[in-house]
């Protein structure tokens, strides 16, 4: 399971031209099944997504395709963790 951190960097007020391409990748990664959780960064400050079911490599060349990665409109940190304990209505995380 990984955490993409998306944090706001030097191109931030180019957002929203790239909104709707950014959307369009959330979208793509729900549909595919990778996706599990996106929201914001509070204060204003990105987004994060939480990921699951791919490999870091496979993860990596997605976020890679994202519109404001591409802009460098945010900066990219992925977390990974490896479950060693969870809760029953996550279990499908940990398989």
């Amino acid at each position: 399971m990984y955490i993409v951190m998306l944090r706001f960097s030097e191109n931030k007020a180019k957002a929203g031209e790239f909104m709707e391409g950014h959307k369009a990748w959330v979208a793509r990664g729900f549909a595919d099944g990778v996706f599990l959780l996106v929201g914001s960064l509070q204060p204003k400050q990105g987004g994060a997504v939480v990921a699951h079911g791919v490999s870091r490599a496979e993860l990596e060349q997605r976020v890679s395709e994202d519109p404001f990665v591409v802009e460098n409109i945010v900066s990219v940190e992925i977390i990974e963790i490896e479950p060693s304990r969870v809760d029953e209505r996550l279990r499908f995380i940990a398989a």
